[in-house]
């Protein structure tokens, strides 16, 4: 993979790549292949990937994560099939990633430095490319010199000593203050986002999609409004926020497709993508969609879940999509799901299949979570009458020679907002 930006390498070449990974006590019990997803990420990337090498292991080896006799057992692999390039399913270390490097003669690519190279590819927006920047440089600094280093030789620079520890601090100052630059910026984006966001919020139900990379959101997105959103078989496809309105009987909702989740999702994106999830922070409802037929999906939605958790979401209100029903070939295993999770909708969005039951179930979650308002206000203000059609449900409407007496029906964030902007109302 080719560094991007700061980083880019002078010369680009076909990547073939094998890759290695770490089965601890701590991992997942229930994934069907260790290293199938890091393979997805590979291609989404751009690299073939030519063989696989795990090792059970307690622990990351302290100096080279895998052991000596795994490493060279690689080396023979790579050697065999042509690979010049090594991808591991963990972070490490930069003695790790030098110490693989001098035993199998390849470069080394971390986990995350493969999903940055990934977002930085696919990222569309300036707002998405800045944070995609940030995270690069906040990943990169503390490995600068290990860096320097692998760039000289690969740029042909055999056995040259690289830029020196005076270059090496000179590049650190300028990276800290990129970083201190970016991060304002950001910042920036962060609060009119907010903003925007909250102002949306006080018009209209608001719905987000979540759930892991690659479940079919971007696809339920185009049956649900007709968006034309780019759909494609990858890893992270969607990563700037896009927001379309949603029609149901007649009630304006506005829907908002996000970011993809990921296991082991690097905390540096998390953090830097945090305006791009605002959409999801706001929402009245998340819809978490999963791809029912992956052999692992369960450990998909727990993976979600605990994402959720660390950005603070897991008390908003939500409903499970188990997607792809048309592509289940283990009845065994989706009933289980199915079981497992009781509250959700089980569809098909390429298909369209049960789609009427999704917004069925979608309109009544919201509405449960709506209150009823009764409005008094003068003749002069009917304006008002316009808002009330547009945005809530009118129960009840009825007036005399002073007032307009109103009960409405709305979203406790609108019900707030209007009894504040009004100054008056009563529940």
């Amino acid at each position: 993979m080719t560094r991007q930006k700061t980083f880019e390498t002078k010369k680009k070449v076909e990547e073939k790549a094998i890759l290695i990974g770490l089965i601890t006590p701590d991992s997942p019990k229930k994934y069907s292949e260790p290293l199938a997803e890091l393979a997805s990420l590979a291609n989404t990337a751009g690299a073939e990937v030519l063989g696989c090498v795990t090792q059970n292991r307690p622990k990351p080896h302290a100096a080279s994560y895998l052991g000596q006799g795994k490493l060279e057992q690689v080396k023979s692999m790579a050697e065999k099939q042509g690979a010049n390039l090594i991808i591991c399913d963990d972070d490490l270390l930069p003695t790790q990633s030098k110490n693989i490097e001098k035993i199998t003669g390849r470069r080394v690519v971390d986990r995350t430095e493969l999903i940055l190279h990934i977002f930085a590819t696919n990222s569309k927006t300036s707002e998405a490319k800045l944070q995609v920047e940030l995270a690069q440089l906040k990943y990169f600094m503390p490995k600068l010199k290990r860096l320097w280093q692998h760039l000289d030789r690969y740029e042909g620079g055999i056995g040259t000593r690289g830029p020196g520890e005076k270059q090496i601090e000179s590049d650190k100052r300028i990276i800290k203050k990129k970083i201190g630059d970016l991060a304002q910026c950001i910042k920036k984006i962060e609060e009119r986002k907010s903003r925007e966001v909250a102002e949306r919020a006080n018009k209209f139900l608001t719905v987000a999609l979540i759930g892991y990379t690659n479940a079919g959101k971007s696809t339920l997105m185009n049956l649900i409004t007709n968006a034309d959103v780019l759909v494609e078989d990858k890893l992270f496809s969607t990563l700037d926020t896009r927001t379309r309105l949603w029609n149901i009987e007649g009630r304006k909702i506005l829907l908002s497709d996000t970011v993809g989740f990921i296991e082991k999702l690097p905390h540096a994106l998390v953090a830097s993508f945090r305006a791009t999830l605002e959409e999801a922070r706001q929402a009245d409802l998340l819809l978490h969609v999963v791809d029912s037929s992956h052999p692992d999906a369960a450990q998909q939605v727990e993976v979600v879940n605990k994402v959720l958790e660390e950005i603070g979401l897991q008390e908003k209100p939500i409903l499970l999509v188990l997607n792809k029903t048309d592509l289940v070939k283990d009845n065994v295993d989706f009933s289980h799901l199915r079981i497992l999770y009781p509250e959700h909708v089980a569809m098909s969005a390429k298909k369209g299949i049960n789609l009427l039951e999704l917004e069925k179930k979608v309109l009544y979650l919201l509405e449960s979570q709506m209150v009823d308002l009764n409005l008094t206000l003068p003749m002069s203000e009917g304006k008002w009458l316009s808002w009330f059609e547009e945005y809530t449900r009118i129960l009840e409407k009825t007036w005399d020679e002073k007032n307009i007496y109103y009960k409405i029906r709305l979203t406790q964030a609108n019900a707030d907002w209007l009894m504040a902007t009004l100054g008056n109302g009563e529940k």
